[in-house]
């Protein structure tokens, strides 16, 4: 048994100790570039030395990241909730990275979506945040795929840890659970090709700090869209 332990000890600092050389040409996709955590890792990666190609939903974000970046990074706008934008998004990197193939996808935009208890919300409130962060995501993931094999690259899926509590209604809560069932599955189907695919759960950043006051202007927008048979099931005290 000590030995057994002591094995996987070694192993263990054997593995953590493995670094990925020779980053120049190595290109990297990342989503939701315009702030926060792919706005950072943009830029990092960017230092390291890797061909990062970095999508962001407005053109603001585009011009904000390459003015404090260097000439080797590259942007694209991409709408996930766009089809037409995700295929223009593909074609930009596969012309980006001439024959090499993709070595990362890092996936990390997420779409906005109202919080509330189920009952408040209507069909569009579940698709404004499921059309960006899961179809969307699973959209671009499959049609960047081929590029992915030829590299034998990896796909890191970023999911904020707190949308795995299911703590309210929307479809926050469900766009997260279902990045960790497709990538799970997506992981046992690309070992063969040498494809890793890896999930990083994280916290709140500073960035991402609750507002309350947005919070509770938009549950009382909910509130007084919902018809008086539903508000009078739940009362005031509720509210």
């Amino acid at each position: 048994i000590l030995a057994s332990i002591l094995s996987l000890i070694i192993y263990w600092i054997i593995r953590d100790r493995h670094r990925v050389r020779y980053l120049n040409g190595k290109h990297v996709f990342i989503t939701g570039c315009d702030t926060g955590l792919g706005n950072s890792l943009a830029k990092w990666l960017d230092k390291k030395g890797f061909c990062v190609i970095a999508a962001c939903a407005t053109e603001k974000g585009s011009q904000e990241l390459r003015s404090c970046s260097s000439l080797s990074l590259k942007t694209v706008n991409l709408n996930l909730a766009d089809s037409d934008s995700i295929a223009r998004a593909v074609v930009f990197v596969t012309e980006q990275t001439a024959g090499k193939g993709l070595f990362g996808l890092v996936s990390n935009a997420e779409g906005t979506a109202p919080i509330g208890p189920t009952d408040w919300l209507s069909i569009e409130d579940f698709h404004s945040a499921l059309d960006v962060s899961l179809l969307g995501l699973i959209e671009i993931t499959l049609k960047l795929l081929p590029l992915l094999k030829k590299a034998e690259g990896r796909v890191v899926n970023l999911i904020n840890a707190k949308g795995l509590m299911a703590f309210v209604g929307g479809g926050y809560n469900l766009s997260k659970w279902g990045m960790e069932a497709f990538s799970d599955t997506l992981r046992i189907e690309m070992q063969h090709f040498g494809v890793k695919i890896s999930i990083v759960e994280h916290g709140f950043f500073k960035e991402e700090e609750v507002n309350s006051d947005i919070i509770e202007k938009n549950l009382f927008k909910l509130w007084n869209r919902l018809t008086p048979e539903i508000r009078d099931s739940y009362g005031e005290k509720y509210l």
